[in-house]
């Protein structure tokens, strides 16, 4: 049965500038750096703020991730790429970070740090609650109040964050309601449809039973498998996939927490006529003035569509990339400013190639670290970013030790290198993951020395999730 549509998907994604108002220019800068903020950053890593308020799905996060807060430190290596004022970078950190990787990023990379602070996230989460919370936060607001010029950004902008700014004397990068609005999935699907830009087939669910009633649509339609996505989602929490027929698996609360969610078609490389599936994903850079696309990557996923790791460029790019360009004018127009990523969904199917948009994220993502670290430190070359496990935990010491013996190593000028952005390290046992880049003239070559650096560490069997 031939596969049913909102809107008919085209080879290519026609332009959005045409339906926007006062577009700004989408400038390709790929393989070299966007222009930076000309004010310091201060940046709060807010990651258990992901989504915005929702306990229970931030608790699932937690479940699936592990050590949350350790996350926070893949941002120290690229604030100054971001953030170029006349004073300093601040990061605020949920906990000390370890600090081994410093000595490297500054002496053989020659990185500018930021100044680093620590508010936990029970601290953080209280300036928004009460006013007895918030002696915590003194002293770190006359610490955020000594920087000049200050944008104040996050992961996300929320009431806490707002409440810094203010009273450290600065302005936030971005409001609630855009920061708010770029992630929304249900927003992002209406503006497609009332363009008429390719679309999953979609369903809007607002009870368990309406969930039902899609599957039951989906199927009649020729779908075996159904995706169900939260309004608010990251790093696959949110999303849910089941049969269309039969029982469907058990749907946590909080999937209606902003309302309606997404039920859509999943559509996928087991279909009789599609050939093969990819996920690519652009990079992006949204200022006032001009929306900069500064890297296409295909993103490497798990069995659960987990994001893992990404690669650039994308082995199955034969054409110039005009056709994904075009969306972060929407980002623009919901008032988001910083970096952000557009993930698509690409099938080549027998009719030919067909291109819908996944997902907006407003934010500071997965691929942001890998992209602009290589685009600052090797230009033009290619890169492949994965997250380790270690098993046993390895001391930091003793893991830049290994690489460095080994060759392996990033240095100034280096070639088929890695480097190390950040490790997740347990008080007790070490680091037990770490998010690693591997650069080199082509994909082959990293996908080579990714399977060198698992030969040189204690890697586990398989790769973990970001």
């Amino acid at each position: 049965m031939e596969l049913s549509s909102e809107k008919k998907p085209a080879n290519f994604l026609p332009p959005l500038l045409g339906y926007m108002h006062q577009d700004p220019p989408v400038i390709r800068t790929l393989n070299t750096l966007p222009p930076a903020w000309d004010r310091s950053g201060i940046f709060v890593a807010n990651l258990f703020s992901l989504f915005f308020g929702n306990q229970h799905q931030t608790q699932d996060l937690c479940a699936e991730v592990g050590r949350l807060e350790t996350y926070g430190g893949r941002l120290i290596p690229i604030l100054g790429l971001i953030f170029k004022g006349a004073g300093p970078n601040l990061v605020v950190l949920e906990q000390e970070p370890d600090r081994r990787l410093f000595e490297y990023f500054t002496n053989e990379l020659g990185l500018e740090l930021p100044q680093m602070a620590v508010l936990p996230h029970h601290h953080y989460e209280s300036l928004a609650q009460a006013a007895a919370g918030r002696a915590d936060a003194a002293d770190l607001i006359e610490q955020l109040s000594q920087i000049p010029a200050g944008w104040v950004d996050g992961f996300v902008t929320d009431e806490s964050l707002q409440y810094l700014a203010r009273e450290s004397g600065h302005q936030t990068l971005n409001t609630r309601q855009g920061s708010y609005e770029g992630n929304h999935k249900v927003m992002l699907h209406h503006f497609l449809a009332a363009c008429d830009l390719p679309t999953f087939t979609t369903h809007l669910a607002e009870t368990r039973e309406d969930i039902d009633r899609a599957r039951a649509q989906l199927c009649h339609a020729g779908y075996t498998r159904a995706v169900i996505k939260t309004a608010i989602g990251a790093s696959g929490v949110g999303l849910w996939q089941m049969a269309t027929e039969g029982d469907g698996i058990e749907i946590p609360d909080y999937c209606f927490h902003e309302g309606a969610c997404l039920v859509q078609g999943w559509l996928d490389d087991k279909i009789a006529d599609v050939n093969r599936i990819y996920s690519p994903s652009v990079q992006l850079f949204v200022q006032p003035d001009a929306v900069h696309l500064y890297d296409l990557t295909d993103q490497i996923l798990g069995l659960d569509s987990v994001h893992e790791g990404n690669l650039s460029p994308p082995l199955w790019v034969d054409s110039d990339p005009d056709t994904y360009e075009e969306l972060g004018s929407w980002l623009h127009g919901r008032g988001y400013r910083g970096t952000a990523s557009i993930d698509f969904h690409v099938a080549d199917r027998t009719g030919g190639r067909e291109v819908r948009v996944c997902e907006v994220n407003a934010r500071v993502t997965g691929a942001t670290y890998p992209a602009l670290l290589a685009r600052h430190m090797a230009p033009g070359q290619a890169w492949l970013m994965r997250n380790l496990r270690f098993d046993p935990g390895i001391p930091p010491d003793q893991l830049l030790e290994r690489m460095d013996g080994a060759g392996i190593l990033f240095k100034l000028g280096g070639a088929n290198q890695v480097l190390p952005i950040n490790f997740n390290v347990h008080p007790e046992e070490g680091v037990t993951k770490g998010q690693f880049l591997c650069l080199a003239p082509d994909i082959e070559a990293a996908m080579a020395l990714l399977e060198k650096t698992c030969s040189v560490l204690p890697v586990t069997d398989t790769f973990d999730r970001d």
